[in-house]
């Protein structure tokens, strides 16, 4: 848990951070989020991270809170104030605090700005990759512009709810057509019988992750073919291997699901390869 939290402008002690009751992030969900991850001290992948961000405001037409450059400035404050090596750092952004109404306030409200880290022993991420999880499948239930990072993730609450009483850590989401879409908080992935690596495209029904662009380069670099495509809860669960990814899990292979067991329900070689050279490609600077 953050000792220190970034609200606005101040490094305020974690039981102070407060935000104003009509703020529309806590009214409207209206705002978007990032978490970079931190590894020995290096924040990974923050340009992409920030490009994210960025487009996710653009989409909303919601201000920036301050620039790129004066960001990583207090996410380095903040990283080192909380004296977090290794785990995550947390920004949000809403359009800010006015009259609670549906349309837009005045272009000159000024938007909100929250920033977090926690430290994570990373062992524990690497004990649950060396065991696998299980993940569980779900109806699709989101807005369309799941492309876009927002806060209004009460969907996602409920799948990853319904995985946990399943006793799995990831509910992937499944739409119309019978193809998984991806995870309540990860993308998703398996492995053809050639070793061929299949995840949806990004250009519909997902958010374009940021580990899964930088596994895109990891693939590349390694001489991996990736297949930008669907594909169905029936092919998923006849997989070699199957793995989510996200800034937080890294790869994690997935043994098992529903009741299927995935693999021989041990975590596949392909996956574990790719978890363990992920930042050999992954850009980071240090806090």
């Amino acid at each position: 848990m953050s000792r220190i939290v970034y609200v606005n402008g101040r490094y305020v002690p974690y039981a102070q951070a407060t935000v104003h009751v009509e703020d529309r992030g806590f009214q409207f969900a209206d705002g978007v989020y990032e978490v970079c991850e931190v590894r020995t001290g290096r924040i990974v992948d923050e340009e992409r991270h920030l490009a994210r961000l960025n487009r996710s405001l653009r989409e909303l037409s919601i201000t920036p809170p301050m620039s790129d450059a004066a960001l990583r400035v207090v996410i380095s404050e903040v990283l080192r104030r909380n004296m977090v090596r290794d785990g995550a750092v947390y920004l949000q952004v809403t359009r800010g605090t006015a009259r609670r109404d549906f349309v837009f306030p005045d272009p000159d409200v000024a938007p909100t700005l929250v920033v977090t880290a926690r430290s994570v022993d990373p062992s524990k991420g690497q004990s649950t990759a060396e065991q696998g999880i299980a993940v569980v499948t779900v109806p699709e239930s989101r807005w369309t512009r799941v492309d876009i990072k927002t806060i209004g993730l009460l969907p996602n609450v409920l799948a990853k709810m319904q995985a946990k009483e399943a006793g799995a850590r990831e509910a992937w989401f499944v739409d119309r057509d019978g193809h998984v879409t991806e995870g309540g908080s990860s993308n998703a992935w398996i492995v053809s019988e050639s070793n061929v690596l299949i995840t949806r495209p990004a250009e519909s029904g997902i958010l374009r992750g940021i580990t899964r662009t930088t596994l895109f380069d990891l693939a590349q670099a390694h001489g991996l073919k990736i297949e930008e495509r669907g594909f169905t809860v029936d092919e998923a669960l006849n997989a070699r291997e199957a793995f989510i990814t996200s800034a937080t899990t890294i790869v994690t292979p997935v043994v098992r699901i529903n009741s299927t067991v995935i693999g021989g329900g041990t975590p596949g070689p392909l996956a574990m390869r790719l978890r363990e050279k992920f930042h050999s490609v992954a850009a980071s600077r240090p806090i």
